[in-house]
């Protein structure tokens, strides 16, 4: 099913990317001054229109990402405290099954 819902996601991303980029193909020159657009050093000429705008969406996806990943840190902060404590109470347990089931030793006096 998960599979199905990321095909369909994928080919209606698909149908819209597609005839974007079609429709996009002049070439613009990105300028990189803002004070000074018409600074050679920092113009790259000749760049698809669609190359921008799809490094704008790559951009924006991974500092959206980078921004989720930071903003859940505590989370996984807190998650990762549990998990230990976990593991420490589930060996303190395994710890005391296996003291109580060795035999009892009793106590024999000597008469």
């Amino acid at each position: 099913m998960t599979r199905f819902i990321k095909n369909a996601i994928l080919i209606a991303v698909a149908i819209i990317l597609v005839p974007l980029s079609v429709a996009n193909r002049h070439t613009v020159s990105l300028a990189l001054n803002p004070f000074d657009p018409q600074d050679p050093r920092l113009t790259i000429q000749d760049v698809p229109l669609f190359w921008v705008i799809f490094a704008c969406i790559g951009v924006g996806i991974v500092l959206g990402g980078i921004g989720a990943w930071a903003k859940q840190g505590k989370w996984r902060k807190e998650a990762r405290e549990n998990r230990k404590e976990a593991n420490h109470l589930r060996h303190l347990q395994e710890k005391n099954q296996a003291d109580t089931s060795l035999p009892a030793l009793s106590k024999r006096t000597a008469a």
